[in-house]
């Protein structure tokens, strides 16, 4: 892990990307491994458009994924095995709420409270699963598991061109898939949250090496 100091006043944290044991609660600010399975068609349009929250589920609307790989496979039920996708995803999940049988109220309303994730261990359901609030907390980082040989190869191929296409735009991301930072060029799975200088009122990003304020200059 390591740390910025900024002259205006705060300092950033950067935590690697870990991997969490079974069982093992996510923490805020941690980015994770996690799966998600689909059909074929809607992985390549996650990977061209980035997610979109589902209507409904288990813990309401969001983005449904599981570090558990097994759990991503049961999902869709009824897809071919051919047509079958699984995504690696990194999840950055912020502020999260464990789910159990004695918080049966906020299943569905945990968002409304400040939440950024629903975590719901397996103890409770036998796979653990987790939803997201915002799809920009999710991207693709590669393909976990496909039925077929000839579209793992084509949609790991997209995965790449789309990486290639936001570094050569400097764009920051917003499709879910790696790109750099607009404002640090930071190389970035999820798009950085760009603030204001409480100075000079600059966009500056809380990864950026240094900002000198120019009010203060």
């Amino acid at each position: 892990m390591s740390s910025i100091r900024f002259d205006v006043g705060w300092e950033a944290v950067v935590e690697k990307q870990i991997v969490l044991k079974p069982g093992q609660a996510p923490r805020g600010r941690q980015g994770y491994t996690m799966y998600h399975g689909t059909h074929r068609d809607s992985a390549r349009a996650i990977i061209t458009g980035g997610f979109r929250p589902s209507a409904g589920g288990t813990l309401g609307p969001g983005v449904y994924c599981s570090r558990d790989i097994a759990k991503a496979r049961g999902y869709p039920s009824g897809c071919p095995p051919g047509e079958h996708v699984v995504l690696q995803l990194k999840v950055r999940v912020g502020r999260v709420k464990k789910m159990d049988g004695q918080n049966l109220a906020m299943w569905y309303s945990w968002q409304q409270s400040g939440y950024d994730t629903a975590w719901l261990p397996s103890t409770v359901i036998g796979h653990e699963e987790d939803c997201v609030k915002d799809p920009k907390r999710v991207a693709v980082k590669g393909i976990a598991h496909c039925g077929d040989t000839a579209t793992k190869q084509a949609l790991e191929k997209l995965i790449s061109q789309q990486r290639q296409g936001g570094e050569s735009s400097g764009q920051g991301n917003e499709q879910g898939v790696v790109g750099r930072c607009k404002v640090c060029k930071m190389q970035t799975p999820i798009g950085h949250s760009l603030e204001v200088c409480w100075g000079c009122d600059a966009t500056v990003c809380p990864f950026m090496d240094k900002h000198v304020c120019k009010r203060s200059s």
